[in-house]
């Protein structure tokens, strides 16, 4: 967690604040979303599947935007 907090400082030097947030935490939750599904046995129904797909889509848009 303290290397993620870091990294997101580090971040923070070179990409907006509303950007870096929002990359650090769609990482942070795709992240875990995706290793339920694998790991735990989650449902990986369309639907979530299709949601993951919006948060890295949403990511890569406000990258794109900076």
């Amino acid at each position: 967690m303290a290397a993620s907090l870091g990294l997101l400082g580090l971040a923070l030097k070179a990409l907006p604040l509303d950007t870096a947030y929002a990359v650090w935490t769609g990482i942070g939750t795709v992240g875990t979303a995706v290793p339920g599904m694998m790991l735990c046995g989650e449902p990986a129904n369309a639907l979530r599947l299709a949601c993951i797909g919006l948060i890295v889509a949403g990511i890569v848009g406000l990258k794109l935007a900076h």
